[in-house]
């Protein structure tokens, strides 16, 4: 038996019910709409706001069970009456709608749609077009920060600004009852509604919580989507082992488009007043941010305290580019006393550097100067990098022919520092570095056998321990890289993947060049990992280049999605036969004798979305023991669930476990529902724990940790965050925020999102709206 069509008893919206009759003509028989294919075509009807030109041609559909008047001039509509026109749909159980003045009179269950928006009472009398009338005793449900409320009185002046009369404003849902009790209420005495600004103000305002009023407002005003907008911004009120009690107050000025501003001001019971501020830019062509905070008093300090810093990118015509990084701050406990600061400024090493570039397709060149300033500690002295007052760099990179890579890279560079700290004299270094590669690359194989010359020319400004005050390095090296590629298809676990093979062999030989005696400026060991173990230097900057005659031999395998090639899990092994001593070294290293180095064991997994894990080992095989170990994963099977694990060992130094986690604690008394953080209404809320912990294994002691736990009740949200943050071997800094959320109206206290995310891979905001809510989400 053929049942009936499904148009004849469709329960959903009336565009809707058309568009899942024509999918489903064929089914039944029924020839679409021009012959044989359903032609669908744009139209401005359907867009979410629907522009003038269009509405003022948009045709007026009445409906209702009685209907009696004057053609164009006016109609009255007895039950089930509606006026519907473009996204503004009327209904109630009597209507009079007048064609020469657009005015609709609406009395009994009166419901009208705008752009989703809803609004419900006993009478209305609005000019349709205009949207200009008046509604009496109105519940409105706003659609883009889904709020809801009640007033004696709504006036609309126009299509986008509102006037609400002894009003009730909250985003706590209704549960349906006859009396609305939300959490959280804001009373007012008059509410303006703008629209077009997405903002509204609030007088003779109360914000009461739990039937509990607990803050008067005079007037304020609020946002009604995320768009921005100058007012004062959430405080911040935390407690801290070191500063006491803690009161921030910021205010943001939008001051255009492309242009803000925030000003904070601060009180700390133990230190003082702070002032702060933050001014941030964008144009085409360059953008930038400006920071500072000043103290003009700090009793724990008995000084004056500041902190500033700039940030600044600009693209300059034929082919320039300017950067500016520059931070400063007024002592070195700066970044252990103001650990709420802009992250740049709670660091020990602090930058200012100034970067002029030019492009001009294979040429590229550089002017820079870069300062530090070095905030040291006397329990962990650090000796301070060099300044480079001034560095020339130029660089050219293309092809001579023949199927050849050539670059040559170019620098001058000015070091400067304190020689008393440093223990080597301050100089100028000019250095070269010319490179000629020539790759070969098959399906399943390549080799790539390249040439090396470094040379550089040191003037020093005193002498070193031999008396030299210059030095003129010129080392060559030799390198060849080659590898194959072997691939098949295969099953794992049920599913079809591509499995690579891929041995890789690298030889260099780099002749020995005494180098030891020359001053170290910016040289460092490279990490030992599977990037670095194929390439030809053990140290990166320019001052060391290590003599090698050595052979990486390395296996790896993938396993690919065949589908998406997708990479699923990756293992590799790589060890080193060194051939003859390394004696190049940098200060206090001594020289690597012949023989295998420690081998590199390690790998990812990611098989499903929902998990993943990497580790990697450095193993001593002569002795059996691991230099190093690294190993964590991350397991995140949905919205708000994420825990992430981390084993670190690096022998003899240090040994640490690192957790982070947020989680639904309801999960644990078998509530696994839909989490209120999609936007659900007031009922039962879901508890969430969230932290970070990191565990000294070696001390037996916790270094660092942040715990707390978010309550969503779904139109409001709590958080509570202990924050411990280690200042040296002996000290630390221990604070506890608190902050309510109304959700879609403001905050109230501290802001702990920032450390939350900045701590906890994969962390979500309870309220995070990826996309604004559609007005057919509301559609009648």
């Amino acid at each position: 038996m053929k049942p009936e069509p499904p148009f004849l008893h469709c329960r959903l919206t009336p565009v809707a019910c058309v568009v899942a009759s024509l999918l489903h003509g064929l089914a039944w028989g029924q020839e679409l709409p021009d012959g044989d294919a359903l032609k669908l075509k744009s139209s401005r009807q359907l867009e979410e706001r629907i522009p003038g030109s269009v509405r003022k041609d948009l045709p007026t559909f009445l409906s209702g069970q009685r209907l009696s008047g004057r053609v164009d001039v006016e109609t009255t509509i007895k039950g089930a009456a509606e006026v519907r026109r473009g996204d503004t749909v009327i209904r109630a159980d009597q209507l009079q709608y007048t064609s020469p003045d657009d005015m609709a009179r609406g009395n009994g269950h009166v419901r009208i749609n705008r752009e989703g928006n809803i609004y419900e009472g006993p009478a209305v009398e609005l000019e349709v077009d205009a949207f200009k009338g008046f509604f009496t005793e109105p519940k409105f449900d706003l659609l883009k920060n889904g709020a809801q409320g009640d007033a004696e009185r709504m006036d609309f002046l126009d299509d986008k600004h509102s006037v609400l009369h002894q009003a009730r404003y909250s985003t706590c849902r209704r549960d349906g009852g006859p009396e609305w009790l939300p959490d959280w209420v804001l009373r007012a005495t008059r509410i303006d509604i703008d629209n077009e600004e997405d903002v509204a103000v609030a007088e003779g305002a109360t914000l009461s919580f739990m039937n509990v009023p607990i803050l008067p407002i005079p007037a304020v005003s609020f946002p009604l989507s995320d768009k921005r907008k100058s007012g004062f911004l959430a405080p911040y009120f935390g407690i801290g082992n070191v500063n006491g009690v803690e009161y921030s107050q910021p205010y943001y000025l939008n001051l255009a488009p492309n242009r803000d501003a925030t000003l904070t001001g601060t009180l700390l019971s133990n230190r003082g007043i702070d002032l702060g501020g933050e001014y941030r830019y964008l144009n085409p062509t360059y953008r930038g941010l400006l920071y500072g905070n000043y103290m003009p008093w700090d009793r724990l300090r008995d000084e004056s305290r500041w902190g500033a810093g700039a940030l600044h990118s600009q693209t300059l015509p034929s082919g320039l580019g300017l950067n500016l990084n520059v931070n400063r701050v007024s002592d070195d406990n700066y970044w252990k006393d103001f650990p709420r600061a802009q992250t740049a400024l709670t660091a020990r090493l602090l930058p200012s550097d100034a970067n002029l570039t030019w492009n001009q397709g294979s040429f590229s060149a550089a002017a820079r100067t870069l300062y530090w300033q070095t905030l040291q500690d006397v329990t962990a002295p650090i000796t301070p990098p060099y300044n480079r007052t001034l560095q020339l760099t130029g660089r050219y990179a293309g092809s001579p022919g023949a199927g050849m890579d050539l670059s040559v890279d170019m620098d001058y560079t000015r070091f400067e520092s304190n020689p008393t700290l440093t223990g080597q004299p301050n100089g100028q270094r000019t250095y070269t570095l010319a490179q000629l590669s020539r790759p070969w690359a098959l399906p399943g194989a390549f080799v790539t056998p390249k040439v090396q010359v470094h040379a550089a020319h040191y003037l020093f400004d005193g002498t070193l321990s031999a008396g030299a005050t210059s030095a003129n390095p010129v080392v060559p090296t030799f390198s060849v890289d080659s590898g194959l590629i072997f691939e098949r298809d295969t099953n794992y676990f049920g599913r079809d993947v591509r499995q690579t093979l891929e041995p890789r062999a690298f030889y260099v030989y780099t002749p020995f060049r005494s180098q030891n005696a020359l001053p170290n400026y910016d040289t460092a060991s490279f990490d030992f990992n599977f990037t670095t173990i194929y390439t030809e230097n053990a140290y990166v900057g320019n001052d060391r280049i290590a003599d090698n005659n050595l052979l990486t031999l390395g296996l790896s395998t993938r396993l690919v999605d065949a589908v998406t090639g997708a990479q699923l899990a990756q293992v590799g092994i790589a060890q080193r036969p060194r051939f003859s001593t390394q004696l190049v070294t940098l200060p206090g290293q001594a020289p690597i004798p012949p023989g295998w180095s420690d081998m590199l064991v390690g790998g990812t997994i990611n098989w499903s979305p929902k998990w993943n894990a990497a580790a990697a080992v450095q193993f001593d095989a002569r002795d059996g023991s691991s230099v190093r170990t690294t190993v964590g994963g991350t397991y995140n099977p949905g919205n708000y669930r994420v825990f992430n694990a981390a084993y670190r060992l690096q022998a003899g130094v240090s040994e640490s476990l690192d957790v982070g986690w947020q989680w639904p604690l309801n999960d644990l008394w078998g509530d696994l529902g839909l989490d209120l953080g999609r936007g659900k209404g007031q009922g039962a809320g879901r508890w969430y724990s969230v932290g970070r912990l990191n565990y000294s294994l070696k001390g037996r002691e916790l270094v660092d940790a942040l715990a707390g736990f978010e309550y969503d009740a779904g139109c409001w949200i709590a958080r509570l965050v202990l924050t411990r943050l280690q200042t040296s071997t002996s000290t630390a800094n221990t604070s506890i925020s608190m902050q309510m959320e109304f959700v879609g109206f403001t905050r109230l206290g501290p802001s702990p999102l920032k450390a939350l995310r900045d701590n906890i891979s994969r962390y979500q905001y309870l309220r995070e709206q990826t996309h604004p809510p559609s007005r057919f989400s509301n559609y009648d």
